[in-house]
């Protein structure tokens, strides 16, 4: 089963992957990160004005990293499609930003990028802000380490 977005897609040549619907009816659409933001100009103007939210994961350690965004077409009611745009984990995995499509993207993005280390290419101010601009790592990793000098008797 395919939603209409994703036949839309197949009709318009534009690549992608159904990772299926969750228990609301919602699906999930894997998009390669180079075709990441034509996708979401084309999304924008198909009628999703609204970023809900945007979210990273690390699928594995090693493997995957994944940058979210749940849309909404507010004038239709509530209708959301998550999108999942995946690189492989690397040294520094990059996608485009969508800042200048949703300008709601903007803490989330240097959320994801501050935590996961993804890096969101014409994002206006991609830097860190839970972490020190010091801080080395990127700690929701799954092969994170934590340093040596955090104790946990210090947090008391």
């Amino acid at each position: 089963m395919q939603s209409y977005l994703s036949v839309w897609l197949v009709k318009h040549g534009i690549i992608h992957r159904s990772l299926g619907f969750d228990y609301q009816g919602i699906e999930t659409l894997q998009i390669k990160p180079e075709d990441w933001h034509s996708i979401a100009v084309i999304l924008y103007v198909y009628g999703y004005n609204y970023l809900r939210s945007q979210c990273a994961y690390d699928v594995a350690p090693g493997g995957l990293l994944a940058s979210v965004y749940h849309l909404t077409r507010i004038e239709y009611g509530v209708t959301r499609i998550e999108y999942g745009a995946y690189q492989p984990e690397e040294v520094n995995p990059k996608i485009p930003s969508v800042f200048w499509i949703w300008k709601s993207a903007d803490f989330q993005e240097r959320e994801s990028y501050d935590m996961l280390g993804i890096s969101y290419d014409n994002h206006p101010r991609l830097k860190r802000i839970l972490m020190s601009e010091s801080w080395l790592g990127w700690p929701l990793r799954k092969d994170y380490v934590a340093p040596h000098f955090y104790e946990i008797q210090d947090a008391y």
